[in-house]
């Protein structure tokens, strides 16, 4: 009866927390913060359920296919925001849908196309497969997903190409005509050494708006629009490099570099200014094995964002993060996590409304299940 699902893994994941906020925040909000955005209450951070149908050359197929769906409070973080995808309601809980086909040429190149989950930055969705149960400030600033056509070139063993062509930064559906791209490369100087490095070049400002006065011609729910004249035309660049190193069979060491660079216009005109906003800095994470069901973990992150890209205000960001987890059995995870938030301006929420604190600090339990087929990180 199930016949079709043969060689295609079947998983499932739940992922809830309770975080305490020493601020006191109103409505509870932990500021900045990706997928643990509140507090003093028991939260579904995410469920997922993942099919998995990868290519398999042995078997002579060089096809596949993947579909993660995914629901809770991840969900609308991914795939909440209005103002950047035209109709969030129709992809809200596909994080990732697409096909593949390796094509016959050398080593074999993958091709995808289809929604993706951004590999900008080294930390990703889910939360089993993350050194700390929070993300950090650029997992939240950094793209979640793209909408496209990318592919991995193996050139050796050790060094793979990778090329992407997307709608644009979390967009199913452009909100210009111009297409962003990627190129990168992801090498291996040494068994123990994963490195890749990412340039992404993009054009993130709106060639319409929404309007809700019916078109004259018949047009699908939510796609009546108006031109904007003059299309702002400046580009957006982000430098991404990335390193994980293996110490040892205990030890893992990762630091990440970002640099991202965004103008409204290309060149400056009478009224108008192209001027850069732009936002660098760096993490780095500790994580140690101590048994095969306990681990230590700690991540330092530094952001420096001078005109606001990812917070609204010029302020340089700091977070530090020690992670404790603890495997019950396989397939679930207990973490226990501090992390303390702070800059130099007032940026997080306090018990008194409209003040602002300089800091914000945060006790975490997470607890994650997850049951299927398929192996390591998903």
């Amino acid at each position: 009866m199930l016949d079709f699902l043969r060689e295609t893994t079947v998983n499932v994941g739940l992922d809830g927390y309770y975080a305490y906020n020493f601020n006191h925040p109103v409505g509870r909000v932990n500021a900045l913060r990706a997928y643990d955005v509140l507090s003093n209450e028991f939260s579904l951070n995410q469920a997922s359920v993942i099919f998995d149908h990868p290519p398999d050359l042995s078997e002579g197929r060089r096809w596949g296919g993947r579909l993660d769906l995914q629901f809770g409070q991840a969900t609308d973080t991914l795939q909440g925001n209005p103002s950047n995808e035209p109709r969030p309601d129709i992809y809200r809980n596909i994080f990732q849908a697409y096909g593949t086909y390796v094509i016959p040429v050398g080593k074999g190149v993958n091709v995808d196309f289809g929604k993706w989950g951004s590999s900008l930055g080294i930390e990703g969705n889910y939360t089993k497969d993350q050194m700390n149960y929070s993300r950090s400030f650029w997992f939240d600033f950094l793209p979640f997903y793209h909408m496209g056509l990318r592919a991995n070139i193996p050139i050796t063993n050790a060094f793979s190409i990778n090329y992407w062509v997307v709608n644009g930064t979390n967009q199913t559906e452009a909100t210009n005509g111009f297409k962003n791209q990627l190129f990168g490369f992801t090498a291996k100087p040494r068994k123990t050494v994963t490195w890749t490095t990412n340039y992404y070049l993009g054009q993130q400002h709106p060639d319409r708006n929404v309007v809700s006065t019916p078109s004259a011609i018949p047009v699908q729910p939510g796609l009546n629009f108006q031109a904007i004249r003059p299309v702002p035309d400046g580009r957006t660049h982000i430098l991404d490099s990335y390193a994980t190193w293996q110490a040892t069979p205990k030890l893992t060491v990762v630091l990440e570099g970002d640099y991202v660079i965004q103008r409204l216009w290309r060149e400056a005109a009478p009224g108008r200014s192209s001027t850069p906003d732009h936002t660098d800095g760096a993490c780095a994470y500790l994580r140690y094995q101590f048994t095969p069901k306990v681990a230590v973990a700690t991540r330092a992150e530094y952001m420096s964002d001078r005109g606001g890209l990812f917070s609204g205000v010029t302020q340089a960001l700091k977070e530090n993060t020690v992670t404790f987890d603890y495997q019950l059995a396989n397939g679930f995870l207990m973490r226990y996590e501090w992390r303390r938030d702070y800059s130099n301006r007032p940026s997080f929420l306090s018990d008194v409304q409209g003040l602002l604190s300089k800091q914000q600090n945060t006790a975490t339990v997470g607890l994650i299940w997850w049951w299927g087929q398929k192996e390591g990180a998903w």
